[in-house]
């Protein structure tokens, strides 16, 4: 009998020892939403979401920048008209352009399609495309005309329409469907500046934004799609640079719940499957604050692997074109797939980022021997004369700060291109001088800052060399 309640009572008291083991590892139980083995894995799906989430987050955040009546601001299916070439000082946008003037605007396609008409150019360079919320462009003017960007444009109408709408549109419409609830539509004009930017404004104000209630039944504008002026407004946009700091500002918390939200109205593709498993594994859900994996043990591994997300988005991916010391993004640009890493630093370095049938983009940031560009040297650019840049339209070199500013000291701030009065050397090649201050009697100039800079080569209309690596820019020589 002794020997019975001694088993017992051994029983009751590994049975209090088991309920308090499980007690506590209730009381843990954020700590072990990874296996108990390892919480290695939080830190590789929380870096590889922040890459995934990062273009929808950014634009999500620029599009309620740029939405409503404040100044700089426009209404949903409203096209801001910039007037004036980009400003110098912290409002301007990273890298502004300097060879045309932007109209910007955010469709809305949730209730019914948007309808946008664009005027005959009458050989004026103009380019337009439209962006989904993920920065894919879904349309552009280059895929209009079966790949190969021109100068002019022909008067067209686009239908953006949202995923399996059924109905009529106006005749002539290009259907573009569109997944997202919101689309980024811009178009570009090509300016010379000065007295030429009436034309150009004259141009923009033909560009008509409209849902399609405006128009009637035989597929023409009805009264109200006949308003003056239309869904437009003047002034330049709000500064698309302004958004990514917001984001850079956010805590893992913070841009998760954000990514979440905007992924209720602008769901993944099929293609993103996986990716939108690996952010239910971290507590991310659309629609719903961002849970992440918490307790002491778990949350710095979670702030590793943000940063280390924050890193990598930052960071050149290795499967950009790169040359004497440029890096640009070749023929995936603006139809990246399940590349995220690149539409993510494509999202990071060059928000709405055309396709590459419409403009490469190359950057350059040191000299042939590999140290930084700086203002107080003076380096030559030199072209061959099979080897300018090969563009249907037109090209452009334009210096900057580090940091993506025109230099706010100088009191000259030009792009300097074929379109600039160009002179080329007898055998047809071209020199390109890069300095701080005018070298004498030089005609081919870009002006630089007196710091560190970089240099962009914008090249409209591209040639197929310039995006499968068949070209090159040649490399920035110190002098």
């Amino acid at each position: 009998m002794t020997t019975i309640r001694r088993e017992f009572s051994l029983l009751r008291t590994c049975l209090a020892l088991t309920g308090f083991a499980l007690m506590a590892g209730c009381a843990s139980a954020p700590d072990t939403a990874a296996p108990k083995a390892s919480n290695g894995w939080v830190k590789d799906e929380v870096s590889d979401s922040y890459v995934f989430g990062y273009p929808l987050v950014l634009m999500d955040v620029t599009r309620e920048a740029a939405t409503g009546n404040a100044p700089g601001q426009a209404a949903p299916n409203t096209l801001r008209h910039a007037q004036s070439l980009p400003p110098v000082g912290a409002s301007s946008p990273p890298e502004p352009n300097l060879d045309t003037l932007a109209s910007s605007g955010w469709l809305d396609v949730s209730s019914e399609p948007v309808i946008v008409a664009l005027p005959d150019s009458h050989g004026r360079y103009l380019d337009a495309r439209a962006l989904d919320m993920w920065t894919n462009v879904v349309w552009s003017t280059a895929a209009a005309q079966g790949g190969e960007h021109v100068a002019g444009q022909k008067a067209q109408t686009i239908a953006f329409v949202p995923a399996g709408w059924k109905g009529t549109l106006p005749a002539r419409a290009k259907r573009v469907d569109v997944s997202t609830r919101y689309v980024w539509f811009l178009a570009r004009v090509q300016t010379r500046g000065g007295a030429d930017l009436a034309a150009v404004r004259r141009l923009q104000r033909g560009i008509r934004v409209e849902p399609l209630s405006a128009w009637d039944d035989r597929g023409a504008r009805s009264a109200r799609g006949n308003e003056p002026g239309g869904a437009t407004q003047s002034g330049d946009p709000v500064a698309s640079g302004t958004p990514a700091a917001q984001v850079a500002a956010l805590d893992a918390n913070g841009f998760f719940t954000r990514l979440a939200t905007a992924l209720e109205d602008n769901p993944g593709t099929s293609d993103d499957a996986h990716a939108i498993k690996i952010l239910g594994d971290i507590g991310v859900q659309p629609g719903d604050p961002a849970q992440l994996p918490s307790g002491a043990k778990v949350k710095p591994i979670v702030d590793a692997g943000f940063a280390d997300g924050r890193a990598r988005v930052a960071t050149p991916p290795s499967n950009l074109l790169a040359g004497n010391g440029w890096l640009w993004i070749g023929d995936d640009a603006g139809n990246y797939g399940a590349d995220y890493a690149l539409r993510a630093y494509a999202a990071y370095a060059s928000p709405g980022l055309p396709t590459s049938r419409d403009e490469v983009r190359a950057r350059v940031s040191q000299d042939s021997d590999g140290h930084a560009l700086n203002g107080a040297n003076r380096y030559t650019i030199h072209f061959a004369a099979k080897q300018l840049p090969p563009a249907r339209a037109f090209w452009s070199i334009t210096a900057y700060t580090t940091d993506g500013a025109l230099d706010a000291d100088s009191p000259v701030r030009v792009a300097f291109g074929d379109r600039a009065g160009a002179r080329r050397n007898r055998d047809g090649s071209l020199d390109v001088q890069v300095s701080a201050e005018r070298p004498r009697g030089a005609s081919n100039w870009v002006p630089v800052p007196h710091g560190d800079f970089r240099l962009v080569l914008r090249l409209y209309a591209p040639k197929p060399q310039a995006t499968d690596g068949s070209w090159q820019p040649p490399a920035v020589e110190r002098r």
